[in-house]
């Protein structure tokens, strides 16, 4: 039997092997192989990068800013000088606004008797008015959003959430820590982005678009002493539309707050014109019932002769005295033009 010839080298000093026909078992080159795999995940953005095309935004619209920012610094500087009052005044103001915004429509008369006596009428819907009285209380004053957004919302996950479910603490988390990389922006920015991320964050629910801008309005003012909130919904609602880029979203909601500062401006020159006439007009008046009315009337848009006698703590009968005194003088003047529980407000 004839012996097959070796196809080793015999050269032991070279250890590898020479031979072309004896590299069958080694793989092709990379370029041959066919590409037949799917392509795989790519990697997700960070949650973050949102926040540089908020400050590009910031950027273009620098002047803009610089003017709104200085019109809500002279409002803080007001109202920080001013009675408390003048707050809670424009609070209700802006709550009210709100809720025509966010489809409730609960007028300032009915938020008064609510958040003062929590009275309301038959026709009233129990949610929006809790809704809408949260705002007032919220705009009024309290802890911030960004200390604990849970507890500044009033809201909490139900006991028997499932564990597959999101929680309302992820959910916020997530929202704030978006919030707190974007903190070399100024508040008004922050505030923007914050209420336009709001609904991406699932932070959406009943009455979402009234926690949205609440949120938004006291973290724009969180640099103040005076001011709680920056006036948002005495503009109208162009500031809403959830529409266009950053740059183009920030534009609106400058001028949103523009005007809302003017308008809370307008108001407070109205209500302290009126106080130094109301107090020059009823010098004449003795008690301490007339000063408790004149101060009523300065910090609620309207006031019912209920709401007066629980807030000045006289009788029925000096109160409706000295309403019939304020408005035959043509301090007050009676906006429901009915017999019973009618509503007055200070002659602005």
């Amino acid at each position: 039997m004839k012996m097959q010839a070796s196809t080793l080298t015999d050269d032991f000093d070279d250890p590898y092997i020479t031979i072309e026909e004896d590299l069958w078992f080694l793989p092709g080159p990379l370029e041959e192989e066919p590409d037949d795999l799917p392509p795989g995940p790519r990697a997700e953005p960070p949650e973050t990068a949102v926040v540089d095309d908020w400050a590009k935004a910031e950027g273009l619209h620098a002047a803009r800013l610089a003017r709104v920012a200085g019109r809500l610094g002279a409002l803080d500087d007001r109202l920080l000088r001013g009675p408390e009052g003048w707050r809670h005044r424009l609070a209700l103001i802006e709550a009210a606004d709100l809720s025509w915004f966010a489809g409730d429509r609960v007028s300032s008369d009915r938020l008064a008797l609510w958040v003062s006596m929590r009275l309301s009428g038959a026709q009233d819907d129990p949610n929006a008015l809790a809704t809408v009285g949260w705002a007032a209380r919220r705009l009024t004053g309290g802890p911030g959003p960004e200390a604990d957004l849970a507890a500044f919302l009033d809201r909490r996950d139900p006991e028997t959430i499932e564990d597959s479910a999101e929680r309302l603490k992820d959910r916020a988390g997530g929202w704030l820590d978006v919030m707190a990389a974007a903190a070399e922006l100024h508040p008004i920015t922050r505030a923007c982005m914050g209420f336009h991320l709001w609904s991406l964050a699932g932070l959406g629910g009943q009455g979402d678009q009234i926690e949205a801008a609440v949120t938004a309005s006291r973290i724009a003012a969180s640099d103040g002493r005076g001011a709680v909130f920056a006036p948002l919904a005495m503009s109208g609602a162009g500031w809403l539309r959830a529409s266009g880029s950053p740059t183009e979203r920030l534009a609106r909601w400058l001028d949103g707050m523009n005007s809302g500062i003017l308008k809370a401006v307008r108001t407070l020159d109205g209500i302290e014109a009126w106080t130094g006439q109301a107090e020059s007009v009823m010098a004449q008046l003795s008690g301490r019932t007339p000063v408790a009315l004149r101060k009523t009337f300065s910090e609620w848009p309207l006031v019912s002769a209920r709401m007066a006698e629980a807030m000045t703590g006289a009788s029925r009968a000096a109160v409706q005295r000295n309403l019939t005194w304020m408005e035959a003088r043509g301090l007050i003047r009676e906006v429901t033009g009915q017999g019973r529980f009618r509503m007055w407000k200070a002659t602005i």
